[in-house]
């Protein structure tokens, strides 16, 4: 005689989708759980399959960025739940600090953040150009008009007249070297303004409890931009062309006034006249060109398996001064992945950057030679054996070649 014995417990299985409240967009990777139960997450079209226990009293759906909702299955005996989620609290109510983020009500001392939104629009080649003007008591000035030229960034004024006044930067959790990088313009060039997401400026005596001395000036966190779950791939392309001249030059005499000036200050047969040249030459137009700058920027974001946000971005940037061969070249490269894990209670950030940049630098003192160069000489002299530029030489009759006088001042071409 056999006896089977065999129980049952009653489940039911529970279908439907999650969307997003404000654009109806289904929302990939949301979380589903049932209370001391079991759980799933939504697939690529926000829809979810769960079976749960008779007994189960409440379902409840989250994901990040949104706002959570139960739903109290003894009151719903549908077996079919749609669930639209309204967003959480926004980003703007965050703020980043040395040891994380806070909300900005419970953030002590002096702190204001700057995002993306409202960034300086335009030509912008240097990330501080972004933040200049935007935040009260921080004073940027740029040194020149050279391309990628740095700027000096003071945090309510300095506070030393020996040592550096200069704030600490930090990028994405990492302090950069105050005392810059050998043969860049500034040190800040290393990243590509387009992929900033936000400044946050630590003015007070506080940011010395996390950054130590370093940030007895202030701190200066900036936060580079993330991919995000949820959304489909997006591809992002921004180029623009830009030009430059002077403006508002030094009146210096022309080479009418200039002989002018020499035949009345020095009688007929006065050696000064017969160094008087017949050229007419303007040296500044001779130094100075348009500046022209082109900058493009194309960054990749989405979601790996619904797992892992990803940003990809690629930069190049070509900036010439004003003055020429002055030029500036930047080439960007980086990589971002922000997965989060065990129920985004663990998140991981990688970031991966790398850049390269060719600075031409012209020699400034070429400026100061076309304001007082004598306008009356020619920019080119085919004789001349020093590059074929004109300049005042002396013949050297004891090894039978010209060299150049050395207290004479040089063709300022000849400098760039």
């Amino acid at each position: 005689m056999l006896i089977f014995c065999q129980m049952t417990y009653a489940q039911r299985t529970i279908k439907g989708t999650v969307t997003d409240a404000e654009t109806g967009e289904p929302l990939i990777g949301a979380y589903v759980l049932v209370k001391d139960g079991p759980g799933t997450a939504t697939e690529f079209d926000g829809s979810f399959e769960i079976t749960v226990p008779e007994s189960a009293q409440t379902l409840t759906i989250s994901y990040t960025g949104y706002q959570d909702q139960v739903i109290d299955l003894t009151q719903n005996p549908s077996n079919v739940i749609d669930v639209a989620l309204s967003p959480g609290e926004t980003l703007e109510e965050v703020v980043v600090i040395g040891y994380g983020t806070v909300k900005k009500e419970d953030a002590t001392g002096s702190i204001q953040t700057v995002n993306s939104e409202s960034f300086n629009k335009g030509a912008i080649t240097a990330p501080q150009d972004l933040l200049a003007g935007k935040v009260a008591g921080v004073q940027i000035t740029r040194g020149s008009g050279a391309p990628g030229e740095g700027s000096v960034i003071r945090i309510r004024g300095g506070s030393s007249l020996m040592a550096s006044n200069d704030p600490l930067i930090v990028v994405d959790g990492v302090p950069l070297d105050n005392g810059g990088v050998a043969g860049a313009r500034n040190i800040l060039n290393l990243i590509n303004p387009n992929d900033i997401e936000t400044f946050t400026v630590l003015k007070d005596a506080s940011a010395t409890a996390i950054y130590g001395s370093r940030a007895s000036n202030g701190v200066i966190l900036i936060t580079t931009k993330k991919g995000h779950l949820g959304r489909a791939i997006q591809v992002n392309y921004t180029g623009n062309v830009s030009f430059s001249s002077a403006i508002n030059q030094v009146d210096i005499f022309s080479a009418d006034e200039f002989r002018a000036l020499i035949n009345e200050r020095f009688p007929d047969g006065h050696p000064a006249r017969d160094l008087v040249g017949t050229e007419s030459t303007y040296w500044p137009d001779v130094v100075f060109e348009t500046g022209v700058g082109t900058d493009h920027n194309l960054s990749l974001s989405g979601g790996i398996a619904d797992l892992v946000p990803y940003r990809v971005s690629l930069g190049y940037s070509d900036q010439k001064g004003i003055l020429m061969t002055d030029r500036f070249q930047r080439t960007t490269a980086a990589l971002n992945l922000s997965p989060g894990l065990l129920d985004n209670q663990l998140q991981i950030n990688v970031n991966v950057k790398g850049m390269n940049t060719d600075n031409t630098f012209a020699d400034r003192g070429a400026i100061g030679g076309a304001l007082s160069f004598d306008p009356t000489k020619p920019v080119y002299d085919e004789t001349n054996p020093f590059g074929g530029f004109w300049s005042w030489v002396l013949f050297d009759s004891l090894n039978n070649e010209y060299r150049p006088v050395g207290l004479s001042p040089a063709n300022p071409l000849s400098l760039l």
